[in-house]
């Protein structure tokens, strides 16, 4: 084995443990996971009535390509994605503002790819227990989904719109190294994440000019492709959904590592 690729090995079991480890401590908050699945409950319940008013309790009505039940389990899909997402910006903030951030450089790991894998180990955890909660409550509201391909296309869509979702939130934590306070450039970051993205609404239903105008943003790749192909299934579709998000995804690697880079000399200049 050469050097390179012991050094990756080493990076991959750094990144790992810090997985597993964010995974345990996640688990030891389970009155956590009670609060957040009966929020997800409780929207469910709201929509579902709003939805069901708009389809005037009709399963068979189709409005812009979804039925009823699909919009239902629609909803649980990208509020599963929505609040299974740790507030890795509100951190990143913190610890820019209170000098933690000194600490967290002299460790062996990217600062960034520690974030990174504290939030995967705390979201998929998350996740899988709001998609089930989310999941019960549609199955017995308006039944199953149709059989077919389209929640084994949604979790690994779902995953990387997790990693979107990291991204999109750690390049405004990091515009703390100018701004310091950040809260409000979050606050937009989520109105565009719950509007752009169809987090209530799927894209489809909206006007065709904003349509077309959510097609170039990422906030779509995130959370309506993957609920979308969960609830109705095309494989080209498919391809073209994952090949969008890889792509955001190496977008929005580079913005973040640029801002990290210039953050990082700004803090080096002005002494920590």
């Amino acid at each position: 084995m050469n050097q390179a690729a012991r050094t990756l090995l080493g990076i991959g079991r750094k990144q790992l443990a810090v997985v597993r480890i964010a995974f345990r401590q996640q688990w030891a908050y389970k009155a956590d996971f009670v609060l957040r699945s009966s929020f997800l409950l409780l929207i469910l319940y709201v929509l579902g009535q709003l939805y069901g008013a708009a389809y005037a309790g009709d399963y068979h009505l189709a409005i812009g390509g979804f039925t009823l039940r699909q919009i239902v389990w629609y909803l649980v899909f990208t509020e599963a994605i929505t609040l299974a997402g740790p507030p890795v910006g509100v951190r990143i903030e913190e610890e820019v503002k209170n000098g933690d951030i000194a600490v967290r450089l002299t460790r062996p790991l990217s600062y960034v790819g520690y974030h990174y894998g504290a939030y995967v180990g705390e979201g998929a955890l998350r996740f899988f227990v709001l998609l089930a909660a989310g999941a019960l409550v549609a199955w017995l509201s308006v039944g199953p989904l149709a059989p077919g391909y389209g929640l084994f296309a949604y979790l690994p869509l779902a995953l990387l719109g997790l990693t979107l979702s990291f991204l999109m939130t750690a390049a405004v934590g990091l515009c703390a190294f100018w701004v310091e306070e950040t809260r409000g450039l979050e606050f937009v970051l989520q109105k565009l994440t719950f509007t752009a993205g169809g987090l209530l609404i799927p894209i489809d239903l909206m006007p065709e000019w904003l349509q077309r105008v959510c097609a170039w943003l990422p906030f779509q790749a995130a959370l309506y492709l993957p609920a979308r192909l969960g609830v109705r299934f095309d494989s080209q579709e498919l391809l073209r959904a994952c090949s969008l998000q890889l792509a955001w995804i190496a977008a929005l690697a580079l913005l973040v590592a640029f801002i990290f880079r210039r953050g990082v000399s700004k803090l080096h200049v002005n002494g920590g």
